[in-house]
């Protein structure tokens, strides 16, 4: 089976409503992902954001606890 199916066992993901989450292992699908930053100091994980994101038809719940 591909990544695509089964997800990237290196990246794990909580937040169901990503295009490429999946739900049944909690693993993101894409080979790699992008971290990217929400502003231009970055001193905390607040800061940070996954810029690979892209809203799926999974919902609208992020899944973080």
């Amino acid at each position: 089976m591909s990544r695509e199916i089964n997800g990237n066992p290196s990246i794990k993901c909580s937040v169901s409503s990503c295009a490429y989450h999946n739900k049944t292992n909690s693993q993101c699908t894409l080979q790699a992902i992008q971290v990217g930053c929400t502003c231009k100091d970055v001193g905390k994980c607040e800061s940070t954001e996954c810029s690979s994101f892209r809203l799926g038809d999974h919902g609208t719940s992020c899944g973080c606890h």
